[in-house]
């Protein structure tokens, strides 16, 4: 099943398999961090984090947020090609919910809905700077 110009069975079996999974975007420098490894009942982590220089800061990242775990064997990752809010129509960001358990934890469920409004409100903030001709962008046209 081919849609949004990626494959999504196949990000489907990477949401439901990988320790830690990174989503970067097409927009934004944002990514979404998703490990789902258990650390002493404190179950997975989903976090808008900073995009890392290299695979190594990312492992840092990670053993920063996860002191308890040692450093996973691998990081899987993924970029999405279009807009945030198409994960919700594309069903990728339920899976993720579903891989979290948000639906059987309040401070799971907190987590997720935070971190999509992170998402979305990044989004928004770039989208506006673009139109406006914010910090990285130049207008084409000014009223003159």
């Amino acid at each position: 099943m081919e849609e949004f110009g990626i494959d999504l069975d196949e990000v489907f079996r990477v949401i439901d398999t990988a320790d830690v999974l990174v989503i970067r975007f097409a927009l934004l420098d944002d990514r979404l961090l998703l490990d789902a490894r258990d650390d002493e009942g404190g179950g997975p982590i989903l976090k808008v984090v900073p995009r890392a220089g290299s695979l190594e800061e990312r492992f840092k990242t990670i053993k920063k947020l996860r002191p308890s775990l040692p450093l996973p064997e691998r990081i899987l990752s993924f970029q999405w090609p279009r807009q945030v809010e198409s994960l919700r129509a594309a069903g990728i960001w339920q899976r993720i919910e579903e891989r979290c358990g948000a639906e059987n934890h309040d401070d799971i469920g907190a987590m997720c809905a935070q971190a999509w409004r992170d998402l979305t409100t990044a989004e928004r903030r770039l989208v506006t700077g673009a139109v406006l001709g914010g910090e990285g962008f130049h207008t084409l046209w000014e009223r003159g």
